[in-house]
């Protein structure tokens, strides 16, 4: 079968870092921390008192106000980045064909905080069930790219996927097939979390998934270092235009990178310890370079899942290194949420952003709060330790891992003629 060519051609972010894709690139470049004590509620009764909000977020620049309180915050967040792309894209709504347009988006929770304010205000009542009538409509994970299309008129594929942490990088791989089969022209794609609340936090809280580094925020978020002690919640969004190549050309369309390949696969093994012996990383890597139909060898950077746990960092570093051999000390490798913090199911956007931009600006952002080397990573590895590093990327491998065992990986390459 002929498959298409899969370009990217806008991107839009609103992260910890800050509030476009400007914005967030020179706080990946110049190694900021998002880390800062939580503001969206009282967290002092928590044993994790701090996250990486989005800040100064006034979703009335984007979505009027009656609109936007039928929302969740994860879908107001997601309706702005969507904006943000469309319009980096330079597409011509009214020239493009909308049956050919589709959004496939990625949310690992959806509507949390929606949720706990329903049932919180239910609980204090005497038992009379008062709901708002768009609690569903607000807390279900598909809304967001259904408003995105209804917004833009797109009659295409339009889904959400679903798969804890990997979700959006997931939404990316469909999206790429989607294109690539020919079923879609254009996709609207990437995800957006918001579970900085009560019940997100105390969650990950009781799973001990939280760093609890409360006299110091911002050094929290620590892949790598020995003194790691979980990861810090994050949230935000990210999106991004996936267009046929052929289809972007005739319009004119600047090309940020081209998506080659993607892997999906199954630890099939626990709720949410990654695998000891690191296969499905390590099988996910492979199928995404195979599909790519590139060397090992040709990969310059790879923006890991690295989300400061005791277990995950080191699993996907001695995955890294079975998959590529000597070729591994010759990669660059970072984790970009020692900055962000883990944005959950919209981590694999703003990380796929990351890893573009590592394409564009020939600069591999740094794995910041590295103190203390852990023995059980090899130091041979170029971990990108606490300063970005000038190199050219022509190809760069974004991966991205789910409780439940879901592991994602995708590939981007410096687009040739």
């Amino acid at each position: 079968m002929n498959l298409r060519r899969v370009v990217i051609t806008g991107l839009g972010a609103l992260t910890p870092l800050g509030n476009n894709v400007q914005e967030y690139w020179e706080g990946l470049s110049k190694g900021v921390s998002g880390a800062a004590p939580i503001t969206k509620f009282d967290a002092e009764k928590f044993k994790t008192k701090f996250a990486c909000e989005v800040k100064n977020f006034d979703s009335s620049e984007y979505i009027d106000r009656k609109e936007a309180r039928k929302m969740d915050l994860f879908t107001q967040y997601g309706m702005v980045v969507a904006q943000q792309a469309v319009e980096d894209s330079g597409m011509d709504m009214e020239r493009i064909n909308p049956d050919r347009v589709g959004v496939i988006w990625g949310s690992g929770i959806g509507g949390l905080t929606t949720f706990q304010h329903e049932v919180r205000d239910f609980t204090k009542g005497d038992g009379t069930p008062r709901f708002n009538p768009f609690f569903i409509p607000k807390m279900i994970a598909d809304i967001c790219p259904g408003l995105i299309s209804m917004k833009y008129n797109l009659r295409g594929p339009n889904f959400t996927t679903v798969s804890a942490c990997a979700s959006s990088t997931n939404a990316l791989i469909d999206a790429f097939n989607y294109i690539r089969l020919g079923k879609a022209d254009i996709i609207v794609s990437g995800g957006s979390e918001a579970a900085v609340t009560e019940a997100g936090v105390g969650g990950f809280n009781a799973m001990k998934a939280l760093s609890e580094r409360n006299e110091s925020p911002e050094t929290a978020s620590r892949p790598f270092d020995k003194s790691r002690d979980g990861f810090v919640l994050g949230e935000g969004a990210g999106a991004l235009i996936l267009e046929e190549y052929e289809h972007a050309k005739a319009r004119g369309a600047k090309i940020y990178a081209e998506i080659i390949g993607g892997g999906m696969t199954a630890d099939a093994y626990h709720m949410t310890a990654p695998h000891p012996e690191g296969t499905g990383i390590v099988k996910v890597m492979d199928i995404a370079i195979k599909e790519a139909g590139i060397a090992k060898e040709e990969v310059d950077y790879i923006n890991v899942h690295g989300t400061s746990t005791p277990l995950g960092d080191v699993g996907e570093s001695r995955a890294i290194q079975q998959v590529f051999g000597e070729h591994a000390y010759k990669l660059n490798i970072s984790s970009t949420k020692s900055m962000t913090g883990h944005l959950l199911g919209a981590a694999g956007a703003v990380e796929a952003i990351a890893s573009i931009m590592a394409i564009q600006h020939s600069l591999i952002p740094p794995t910041i709060n590295h103190e203390f080397a852990d023995e059980d990573i090899d130091s041979r590895l170029n971990l990108t330790l606490n300063k970005a590093q000038e190199r050219e990327v022509k190809v760069a491998i974004s991966n991205t891992f789910g409780f439940g065992g879901h592991n994602c990986s995708v590939i981007f390459r410096k687009l040739e003629e």
